[in-house]
């Protein structure tokens, strides 16, 4: 009875209108979600470039080569601060702080994704949670220095002898910092074509750490002209780090732009030169950025190295390396004008050098390119095609050490050049040691360095294995093909670089009256002059030895023909006393200055030293003392002979 009373005409109508209403309810909820959904992704989608690289945390406006190359003398440097300003202080707990995710957006996601992907997603952002919880709000700022204290400070001195570097500062600091603008002033009047050459950044890395890894695409995302970055490759060199696997993958994909940065990861370990020739194939970019996987780039860096190219495929360009501080992370500015260029030791390194008057005077601008001998080779641009018809790299070389002497000499003196560009500049973490193994325990640096200079240096290679003898018979390999390569491009010889491309490189054989061992037979067995293995970057007192049956690298003295007494790159000095002492003879980088470092050698074999008068002498000294100069006298202990002499 019940049932047919839901039958009754009446009653049908009243439900059926209900059963219409609620389906119209319903169908409108459903279409709200999916224009709102339709909205959201549309949003997502216009939006991730500029959410990810423009955020409003974390983008306000803000301010020694390689692993074994010593940072460039910054110049007159900034501290970063603003007035009444000091150095950021931590010294509270991360842990204390509520902080927003650096990044909340949820990737593009229609209807049909598979649950998998969403499980995905939800674990990758958990993932970058943890890191982002870390993040101190304007930490770092403008490339500021911050100091941590407490539980923290001593904690870094820990991770620093494993991480190289403060990586739980760095962890602290947003991978979006903003850093200073460290360019001179009339770099910012200077205007770039809009048709400039496509670039692609590579990047190789092997178990670095994660935050300077990601803060270096960041900045190269955020402070590059994206019209003309083609993409960043990263490039793998076997990581076994767990954070670079799944987590960077899935960085890549949630949390930068689409279709800029690609990862290629290697199957075994390759070390640096031959990750970089990986990364050059793969690379679709006109022209090749190498830049290490601890840098920040700074403002308008990418423009100038793409307008020069453009201009000459052939040059090889470099821009002006910034020092960020390894402990404190501050990125020292300097004054925007003084730069240093490359240079090298007959030992076979990179050294900085100052840009000479010559070449000051040739390029007119101080922001106009400026020619350099070699470079550190971390941090460089070139032309795709230029690179592999110029030699890519040296094939047979080993992991990492003398690929960028090589490239050096190679650019030069096949016809290209190789020019240091003011106005692009770039921030890099100068470590003190590696933080990461060599496969092999093999020198490689040694050995690349003897491949380079039998292919190379012609006859002048003698100087590197009076430092390197143990390498003249070395396993270095066979340099056929890069002799025949030498041959095919039409090379000059290294006698024509250093007469046009490095004219004030000392020679210590040739520019001299007399080298090799400086010895006094005053004492039995002779004494020689010895640098006691100082360290020669830094001023060092002269010392004795004696004298090795073969020419030591420690022993090798020239007197130039300006009167230097000296070495490679450093000069002897008299400490001028007023006291009946003998006064110590120290040695400093030659400055060229002709009373302070000019020195004459008299027929009797005495040193007298111009500007004071007085003689080198060896007087009641023996090995490992430090030589000193007294009141020249005609007596045994002042009187000193060379190995060899080129006048009579």
């Amino acid at each position: 009875m019940g049932f047919l009373s839901i039958l009754h005409p009446r009653r049908r109508g009243l439900y059926f209108r209900a059963l219409c209403l609620v389906t119209f309810v319903g169908f409108m909820c459903l279409w709200l979600k999916s224009d709102s959904t339709d909205k959201g992704e549309a949003d997502i989608a216009g939006r991730l470039v500029r959410e990810v690289h423009k955020n409003s945390i974390n983008d306000k406006v803000k301010n020694n080569p390689q692993p074994g190359i010593e940072a460039p003398v910054p110049g007159i440097i900034s501290n970063n601060k603003l007035p009444n300003e000091q150095d950021q202080i931590l010294n509270h707990n991360i842990n204390d702080i509520n902080l927003s995710p650096q990044f909340n957006s949820k990737p593009i996601k229609s209807e049909h994704r598979f649950e998998e992907e969403d499980q995905e997603w939800k674990k990758a952002m958990a993932l970058f949670a943890v890191d982002e919880r870390m993040v101190v709000q304007g930490l770092g700022d403008m490339g500021r220095a911050v100091h941590l204290s407490g539980a923290d400070a001593v904690a870094v001195e820990e991770v620093m002898k494993v991480e190289a570097f403060n990586k739980i500062l760095s962890d602290k600091i947003s991978v979006n910092r903003s850093v200073p603008d460290s360019r001179d002033q009339l770099c910012t009047r200077l205007s770039y074509s809009s048709s400039l050459p496509s670039a692609t950044v590579i990047i190789i890395f092997t178990n670095e750490a994660w935050s300077p890894l990601i803060r270096t695409i960041h900045s190269v995302l955020n402070r590059s002209p994206l019209q003309h970055l083609d993409e960043i490759l990263l490039v793998d060199d076997y990581s076994d780090r767990v954070e670079l696997g799944e987590k960077l993958d899935m960085y890549i994909k949630y949390r930068l732009p689409p279709g800029k940065v690609r990862l290629l990861r290697l199957k075994s370990r390759h070390g640096l030169i031959r990750a970089r020739l990986a990364g050059a194939n793969e690379a679709k970019g006109d022209v090749l950025i190498f830049l290490d996987s601890h840098c920040e780039t700074n403002h308008q860096w990418m423009e100038p190295l793409l307008q020069r190219i453009k201009e000459s495929s052939s040059a090889v360009l470099v821009p002006i390396i910034d020092v960020i501080d390894d402990k404190t992370l501050e990125y020292y500015a300097g004054n925007g004008r003084y730069f240093q260029v490359g240079g090298f030791t007959w030992s076979g390194h990179f050294t900085w050098i100052e840009v000479s008057p010559e070449e000051e005077k040739r390029r007119g601008s101080p922001v106009a390119p400026t020619r350099s001998p070699t470079m550190a080779g971390g941090l460089f641009a070139i032309d795709r095609n230029y690179f592999w018809k110029v030699g890519g790299y040296d094939q047979g070389m080993d992991v990492w050490g003398g690929e960028n002497l090589e490239m050096s000499f190679r650019v030069w003196m096949c016809g290209g050049t190789l020019e240091t560009m003011p106005c692009s500049r770039v921030g890099h973490i100068f470590r003190s040691f590696h933080p990461y193994t060599f496969p092999g325990n093999k020198d490689t640096h040694g050995l690349n360095t003897a491949r380079l200079a039998e292919v190379w240096m012609d006859d002048y290679k003698r100087l590197f294995y009076m430092y390197r003898p143990e390498l003249e018979k070395g396993e270095w390999g066979d340099v056929s093909e890069r002799r025949a390569l030498r041959k095919q491009l039409q090379c000059h010889d290294f006698r024509w670089y250093l007469d046009n491309i490095f004219p004030q490189k000392f020679v210590l054989d040739e520019q001299s009256y007399a080298y090799g061992r400086l010895r006094n037979n005053a004492s039995t067995p002779e004494l020689c002059l010895d640098t006691l293995q100082a360290d020669e970057k830094k001023r060092y007192d002269m010392g004795m030895y004696n004298c090795h049956t073969f020419l030591a690298s420690s022993q090798y003295m020239s007197l130039s023909h300006t009167g230097e007494l000296r070495r490679e790159e450093v000069c002897a000095e008299v400490q001028k006393s007023h006291s009946l002492h003998p006064s110590k003879v120290f040695m400093a980088k030659c400055r060229g200055e002709k009373e302070e470092q000019e020195w004459i050698m008299t027929k009797s074999g005495h040193l007298l030293h111009k500007s004071t008068n007085l003689c080198l002498d060896t007087v009641g000294l023996q090995s490992m003392a430090t030589v000193s100069a007294t009141e020249c006298q005609p007596v045994a202990s002042q009187q000193w002979w060379f190995d060899h002499y080129t006048i009579s």
